[in-house]
């Protein structure tokens, strides 16, 4: 008999069962470009309580990015950690800072959890 539990996985909450109509296909999935990047600066940004600015290195070149952890992460906790990176959004501005890209995270509650790596992954590889 096949183990449905393998790994025994944390049960999904009502709200985590993503609704039909709201499921994407392959092709739309692939256009999303999702790269490893390692946190070289990190800094709150002045005049918010929620946001930080960084610098990281995506293997092809040093974007900045803006996110709102500060509630969660102190700046020099965030240095060489590896992080995945959108990297094909548009620029953004916040507080009047260029964001160059979006850092993943999940959500525990208020507090956000940055999606991170068990193992060394070259900056700018590339997820799938």
């Amino acid at each position: 008999m096949a183990d449905e539990n393998l790994g025994n996985p944390v049960p999904a909450t009502p709200e985590a069962k993503p609704a039909p109509e709201s499921r994407i296909g392959i092709e739309e999935f692939a256009r999303v470009e999702m790269r490893v990047g390692q946190v070289l600066e990190a800094a709150r940004v002045e005049g918010s309580r929620k946001l930080i600015r960084m610098r990281v290195d995506i293997g092809s070149e040093v974007r900045q990015v803006v996110a709102g952890i500060a509630g969660a992460y102190e700046p020099a906790d965030l240095l060489n950690r590896k992080i995945i990176l959108v990297a094909n959004l548009k620029p953004a501005k916040l507080m009047g800072i260029v964001s160059d890209g979006m850092i993943l995270a999940a959500t525990d509650g208020e507090r956000p959890v940055l999606a991170t790596f068990a193992e060394n992954v070259p900056n700018g590889s590339l997820l799938k």
